[in-house]
């Protein structure tokens, strides 16, 4: 079984809580956990959760970027962090506790603010995704949803457009996937599109979703209450070793 979560926001202490969660209402250990992106790639929080707590995982996790990462660094963090989770690069098709995922990792262009340079999905992710053989990966895990899929704008965010990003349909047309999950909306949303289950998971402290090996998905609400986040200056200062 598969424990998935949405949107981490570098709250690592969450997946060995919501692991803790699930394997008691499974009575049986977990296979592997996947983060749908937004996992909060920083190196200061990586490193005093990692490095000077000593922290690991539970189980073994695997992780797509999201739009809230720290692009300028990113290929050097998955490599330096590489001992402690794996990252699923995008148009890549892994199998994980015996079901066959493409990850596709990435949003749809918002803002400059919120999707910096480097996340934004290309139409070169897309052909990769359509090099695969179609009927070869039984699972979609993104970040984003596709475009058109019904999800609701996020509020504060309506001048953007509809969710989702270019090419997502086609992706499905073409690899026939029996389940898509995705995160970044933090909301709860399922849907079937012909023979493929759409799901929008919350963000990790609401819950979890527990994917089987036949691609059966359970959502799991779960709310784990969370600290405000800090001010930014308390966090530069964090992060500088000041504060």
């Amino acid at each position: 079984m598969i424990l998935v979560l949405g949107d981490v926001h570098s709250r690592f202490d969450l997946v060995n809580a919501q692991t803790d969660h699930a394997e008691a209402r499974l009575g049986a250990p977990l296979d592997a956990v996947v983060v749908l992106g937004d996992f909060g790639l920083f190196e200061p929080l990586l490193s005093r959760f990692f490095r000077k707590r000593g922290m690991r995982f539970m189980r073994p996790v695997f992780y797509l970027e999201g739009n809230h990462e720290d692009y300028n660094a990113l290929p050097r963090l998955v490599e330096r962090y590489s001992d402690v989770m794996t990252h699923l690069p995008r148009g890549t098709i892994r199998e994980i506790a015996g079901l066959s995922c493409l990850a596709l990792g990435g949003a749809a262009y918002m803002d400059s603010l919120v999707t910096p340079m480097g996340s934004v999905i290309t139409p070169a992710d897309i052909e990769r995704c359509l090099t695969h053989p179609p009927g070869s990966a039984a699972c979609v895990l993104s970040h984003d949803c596709p475009a058109g899929l019904g999800v609701p704008s996020t509020p504060g965010f309506e001048h953007i457009g509809p969710p989702g990003f270019a090419g997502g349909d086609d992706v499905r047309a073409h690899l026939l996937p029996r389940i898509w999950l995705f995160g970044h909306h933090h909301r709860w949303f399922e849907r079937r599109v012909e023979e493929t289950w759409f799901h929008g998971l919350v963000e990790s402290w609401q819950g979890y979703g527990l994917l089987a090996p036949d691609g059966a998905f359970t959502a799991v609400s779960n709310e784990i209450p969370v600290p405000p986040k800090p001010s930014l200056r308390c966090r530069i200062a964090s992060w500088l070793g000041i504060g």
